[in-house]
This record gives structure tokens, C-alpha cells and sequence, in this order.
């Protein structure tokens, strides 16, 4: 041993002490790494939910990095004898170098202490939508959702959004508290349709696909209005009726799941378009630059009645 002391403070320059205190650096952070994987090791035999593993996982890690920080750094300045003389001079030194990365660490414990999300749910920040698939302590990566892609459904892209945004950014959380949320589906009439029948014809067609979510809906609202002010006069569906340029507008407001909106949403527009198909006195409308002469054209229902002719 006394050779290998002497030989790698005559060839590398490293003194004793040095040698000693990067052989105690490098004995700490094994076992701390093998303490881990022994942890995982346990857990992993008795648990096999994927959130549930995730969790053991990050847990672990937040744990013994800095428990391998505070011993590395009592091994290499010995002089200080205080803990907490020597995190003040940490501290101090990351907020004067590291800037950003004090920032996203405050905004990673924003987010432990506050939860404003979790790992799965489906988050909007800073203009990006995405699924969050990992939190890190400087930074949660997303799985993006919409961008080029229609609807509320993935683009395949992964995004690593800064923790820090969390403190300066408006996040908005779709599944945090209340699992549903509000869409609607705008639809055109003709003037000359019978829009009352259209509109008894949509009430019915949403009512089939999102009635049963209004019980489950009221039950989760009665829990979150302990946290925050949240009340809805009706959590039905409804149709709204409203006059266009082209036409007179039926919009349907119903509530789903936010990952389930473009599926429910061609659901109901296939039943609304056989529905109008069988009716003869109901037109889509829409905006056009061809001649349309309703009376050759039209359907029989909605012909408008000629004018009487003056004697």
C-alpha cells in the first residue's frame, strides 16, 4: 500500500491526503449507489405498478445525491466543521455562478411541495401541451401533444421544459383536481331549416355520449370545491343557439375526458351527419362563392313559399 502511495503521489503529483480523500469520495459514492440499487431491488419484487416504481425511483435518487453531496463535500474540506457553514457556502456560490439552475431547482420544489402536477397528467405551459412522462430536479420533460397534430393527441416529440417556468409561466393543468373538461361542437344550419328539430336532434345525440359522465362529474367536484371555487349550474349536456353570417349556430357543450376529445367528437359528428342525412327540412350550411337557387336546389321542406303575385 505504502508503494502505491508513493508511486502515485511520485508520477500523478497527489499527495497522501489527497489520495486518501478521493479513495473515501469513491468508497461513499459506491455504497450509496449500491444502498440504491439494493432499495430498488426490495421494491421492485413487491411492486408492480408503473407510477408506483417511478416514484421509489425518483424518491431514492433526491435522497442520496444530496446525502453523497453533503458526505464528498465533508471529505474534501475538512476545515469546515459546521453543516451548515458549509451548505451557506454552497448555497451562495450556486447563486452567484448558477443562476438559471437555482431557479429550476426553487421551481423543482415548488412543484414537490404545491403538486401543481404529477408525473401522467396532461399540462399546457409557456404555449407547449403535453403529457408529463418525468420530473428531474431542473427540469420536466412532456410527451407534446397538438402542434401540428389535430385534436388533443400526440405529435410523438419529446419536450424538456426548464422547472423555473413553473414560477413565471401560466400552467394550466387538465386532469389535476377535476378529470373532465368542456368541449364543444359548433354546428350550421340553414335560415330555412327547421333549426328547432336540429337543435331536439343534437340535445339527444349528446345526451347519449356524455350524459353518464355528469354523476362522476358532480361526485369529483363536491371533493375539489374543499380546495377551490369550482361550481358549475349544470354538468349535462346542452346546445347552444346563436345567429351566423351563413346560417343559424347549434353548438353542442358537453364534457369528456380531455384525452378521449377528438374520439367523442367523431362519435357525435357520425351521428349527426346520418341524423341530418334522414331529415328533409334540416341543411348544413356553410359559405360558398357557387349560385345556390333554394327553390331547384333545396330540399322539399325548406323551399320558402312564393311570393304572391300582384294583379
Amino acid at each position: 500500500m505504502n508503494s502505491v502511495v508513493q508511486w502515485l503521489e511520485g508520477n500523478l503529483g497527489l499527495s497522501p491526503v489527497t489520495q486518501s480523500r478521493l479513495l473515501g469520495s469513491l468508497l461513499a459514492i459506491l455504497l450509496l449507489w449500491a444502498l440504491r440499487r439494493l432499495v430498488l431491488a426490495v421494491a421492485w419484487r413487491r411492486i408492480d405498478d408503473v407510477r408506483l416504481r417511478y416514484r421509489w425511483r425518483k424518491t431514492t435518487t433526491y435522497l442520496l445525491v444530496p446525502t453523497g453531496m453533503l458526505i464528498v463535500g465533508r471529505i474534501w474540506f475538512e476545515g469546515i466543521g459546521s453543516v451548515a457553514t458549509f451548505l451557506g457556502l454552497v448555497s451562495a456560490g450556486l447563486a452567484i455562478a448558477l443562476k438559471d439552475l437555482v431557479v429550476n431547482f426553487a421551481g423543482w420544489g415548488f412543484i414537490l411541495w404545491r403538486r401543481p402536477f404529477e408525473v401522467g397528467d396532461r399540462v399546457e405551459i409557456d404555449g407547449h401541451v403535453g403529457d408529463v412522462i418525468d420530473l428531474r430536479i431542473f427540469q420536466f420533460t412532456l410527451l407534446e401533444v397538438g402542434n401540428w397534430v389535430d385534436a388533443d393527441q400526440s405529435t410523438g416529440r419529446i419536450l424538456h421544459v426548464p422547472n423555473g417556468k413553473v414560477l413565471s409561466e401560466t400552467l394550466a393543468n387538465y386532469t389535476r383536481g377535476f378529470d373532465y373538461i368542456w368541449n364543444e361542437l359548433p354546428v350550421l344550419v340553414t335560415f330555412e331549416s327547421d333549426w328547432r328539430k336540429a337543435k331536439a336532434l343534437l340535445a339527444e345525440i349528446a345526451a347519449r355520449h356524455a350524459t353518464h359522465l355528469t354523476e362522476e362529474a358532480e361526485r369529483q367536484i363536491r371533493e375539489v370545491s374543499h380546495r377551490f371555487m369550482i361550481f358549475y349550474p349544470t354538468l349535462t349536456p346542452t346546445v347552444y343557439t346563436s345567429v351566423a353570417d351563413s346560417g343559424v349556430m347549434l353548438t353542442i357543450r358537453y364534457l369528456c375526458a380531455p384525452r378521449r376529445r377528438r374520439g367523442t367528437a367523431e362519435a357525435i359528428w357520425e351521428e349527426i351527419l346520418d341524423a341530418f342525412a334522414r331529415e328533409k327540412d334540416i341543411d348544413f350550411a356553410y359559405p360558398t362563392y357557387r349560385y345556390y337557387d333554394n327553390r331547384l336546389e333545396g330540399k322539399p321542406g325548406t323551399i320558402p313559399a312564393s311570393p304572391p303575385q300582384r294583379p
